[in-house]
């Protein structure tokens, strides 16, 4: 599969996540019973249809190998397999964090995602 995987979420739920020592989720993880991650080519339309016209969020970047037997690629969106993580996720195991703004269209501006 992919070598990284991204999460978005709100910046304070990361911020409270690392102060706690564990992330466990959005509401929509919580209910789904996993955390959601996307691939490179998956998280612009990820966030452009879940996180459309929201700020204040950040990108994630987490090794998907360092995840182990807890993260399963399962089919969703389209027929393309995603990345699912059936257990918390300790936020030291980020490779980094970066903010997510939006342009003035409302889109979101990523990073460079091979960075």
């Amino acid at each position: 599969m992919t070598d990284i995987i991204y999460k978005i979420c709100p910046a304070a739920q990361w911020r409270e996540a690392e102060d706690r020592g564990l992330f466990e989720g959005a509401p929509v993880d919580l209910a789904d019973g996993f955390i959601h991650f996307s691939t490179a080519g998956q998280v612009v339309e990820t966030a452009a249809k879940h996180f459309a016209g929201q700020g204040d969020l950040l990108l994630v970047a987490v090794d998907a190998a360092a995840l182990g037997e807890a993260l399963k690629w399962e089919v969703s969106r389209g027929g393309a397999l995603f990345p699912h993580l059936y257990a918390p996720l300790d936020p030291r195991a980020a490779l980094w964090a970066r903010p997510l703004p939006l342009d003035a269209d409302g889109r979101h501006l990523f990073p460079d995602l091979a960075a």
